[in-house]
C-alpha cells in the first residue's frame, strides 16, 4: 500500500484533493441540457471507478496485510458500514451542491456549502482523533467562516439579478452541513478496532454514494428544486458527451478524495481535510474568470470576493500549521 514517504508528500497530496475538489464541478457546466439529476448517476459511477482502480494499484502494491483485498477480509464490519453511511451523507450533500451550482454558480456555491463543511467536519475530526495544535485549528476554522459570510456578501451586493438567491443560499448551508458529516465517519472506519486503509476508506466511501443514488436521485428527479420533474429517460437520451464529462468529474473528485484519506492517514484528517477543503478558492477563480460570474460586478462585490480569497487563504495557512 501506497503511504507519503514525508509529510511534504502528503501536504502535495491534500493540495491536489484541494485542486480536483475545487475543479470537478467544471463538468457539469460545461454540459448543455443535461439535468444535473441524470449527470449525477454518471458521476456517482465515475466516482465508485476510479476509488475502485486505485484500491487495486496504489492500495495493493506490496501485497502485505495492509493490502485493499486483504484489508477488507480483516476489518470490522462497523467500520465498513459507518463509512458507508458516511458516502450516503456525502451523496445527498453533492447533489444539493450541485443543484445550487445550477442557481448561483460555483463562485458563490461552492465557497458558502464547502466553508460550512470546514467548520463541521473539522470539528468533529479533531473530536474523534485530537491530533494537531487546537488553536491554530481554531483560529482557521474562524477565518473559514468569515470567508463564507464575505461571499454571502459578495452574492448579495450583485444585487436582484438572481432571483433564486435566497433559496440558493439556504440550499448551500443545508449542503454544507451535511457535508461536514461524512469526513468523521470515514475517520471512526479508519481509526477505530480493525481500521479500514485509507484505500479501502475511500471505496466503501463511493460505494456507499452509488447505492444512496439509488434513494436520493429518484427523489430529487420527482422533486426536483429547481425546474420541471424529469425521468430516466432522458438519461439515455442524453449525448455521449454528457455521460463522458459525468463520468470525468466523478473521476477527479474521486483522485481527490482518495489523496486526501490517503494524507490524513499520515498527518491526521481533521487537518488533511481542512485543506482539502481550500476547494472553495479553487472554484472561485473558476467562476470568477473562466465562467465569468461575476461580469459588471460593482466595486463593494469585488471587495468581498477579495476579502474571501484573504480568508480562505488565512484559513488554509492556520491549520496547516497546526499540524507543527
Amino acid at each position: 500500500m501506497f503511504t507519503p514517504p514525508s509529510l511534504t508528500i502528503a501536504l502535495l497530496m491534500t493540495i491536489t484533493s484541494a485542486i480536483c475538489w475545487g475543479s470537478w464541478a467544471n463538468t457539469y457546466k460545461g454540459v448543455k441540457n443535461y439535468r444535473f439529476e441524470l449527470f449525477y448517476w454518471d458521476y456517482a459511477i465515475g466516482i465508485f471507478l476510479i476509488s475502485l482502480i486505485l484500491a487495486f494499484t496504489m492500495g495493493s502494491s506490496g501485497h502485505d496485510s495492509f493490502s485493499f483485498l486483504n484489508n477488507v477480509q480483516s476489518a470490522d464490519t462497523s467500520n465498513i458500514v459507518w463509512t458507508m453511511v458516511g458516502g450516503a451523507l456525502f451523496n445527498l450533500a453533492n447533489l444539493l451542491l450541485v443543484a445550487a451550482i445550477d442557481m448561483a454558480g460555483l463562485a458563490v456555491a461552492l465557497p458558502v456549502s464547502i466553508g460550512i463543511a470546514l467548520v463541521v467536519g473539522v470539528v468533529l475530526s479533531y473530536i474523534l482523533e485530537p491530533k494537531g495544535v487546537a488553536l491554530f485549528l481554531a483560529l482557521g476554522v474562524a477565518c473559514a467562516l468569515i470567508a463564507v459570510i464575505l461571499d454571502g456578501k459578495a452574492f448579495g451586493s450583485l444585487g436582484s439579478g438572481r432571483s433564486a438567491s435566497r433559496k440558493s443560499i439556504v440550499i448551500c448551508i443545508v449542503s454544507g452541513v451535511l457535508m461536514g458529516l461524512w469526513n468523521p465517519f470515514v475517520a471512526y472506519g479508519a481509526t477505530r478496532g480493525n481500521p479500514l486503509t485509507p484505500y479501502s476508506s475511500a471505496v466503501f466511501l463511493t460505494l456507499g454514494a452509488l447505492l444512496s443514488c439509488f434513494v436520493w436521485n429518484p427523489y430529487f428527479m420527482k422533486h426536483p428544486l429547481a425546474g420541471e420533474p424529469v425521468g430516466f429517460g432522458g438519461f439515455f437520451r442524453a449525448p455521449a458527451s454528457g455521460h463522458l464529462l459525468g463520468l470525468f468529474g466523478g473521476v477527479i473528485w474521486g483522485v481527490g478524495t482518495v489523496f486526501n484519506v490517503v494524507a490524513g492517514k499520515s498527518m491526521s484528517f481533521a487537518i488533511s481535510y481542512a485543506i482539502g477543503q481550500s476547494a472553495p478558492m479553487v472554484g472561485a477563480l473558476w467562476g470568477v474568470f473562466a465562467w465569468k460570474e461575476f461580469a459588471g460586478a460593482g466595486p463593494r462585490a469585488k471587495m468581498y470576493l477579495t476579502l474571501m480569497f484573504v480568508f480562505y487563504a488565512l484559513a488554509i495557512l492556520l491549520v496547516a500549521r497546526a499540524n507543527g
